[in-house]
């Protein structure tokens, strides 16, 4: 039996589930999103959330990754 996902859980594929059939496809789906997330932005966007992100001081990656979450601006 297992636990539902936690609140604020990003539901992502279990990535231990060996008897799923499913799994690969789901798996593949889930590495296509991240990428697609993670995709580097123009160069003039890249820079200007650096600069914001160093103001806050946050690292690129915690800032860019608040602006995935909530879809706000810091």
């Amino acid at each position: 039996m297992t636990m539902p996902p936690a609140p604020r859980h990003n539901g992502g594929p279990p990535l231990d589930d060996e008897d799923d059939k499913t799994a690969s496809w789901r798996s593949w789906n889930w590495r296509r999103a991240h990428k697609k997330a993670w995709k580097t932005p123009p160069r003039e966007i890249a820079l200007r959330r650096l600069a914001r992100a160093e103001e806050l001081g946050m690292t690129y990656r915690d800032y860019a990754l608040e602006i995935m979450e909530r879809g706000k601006y810091l």
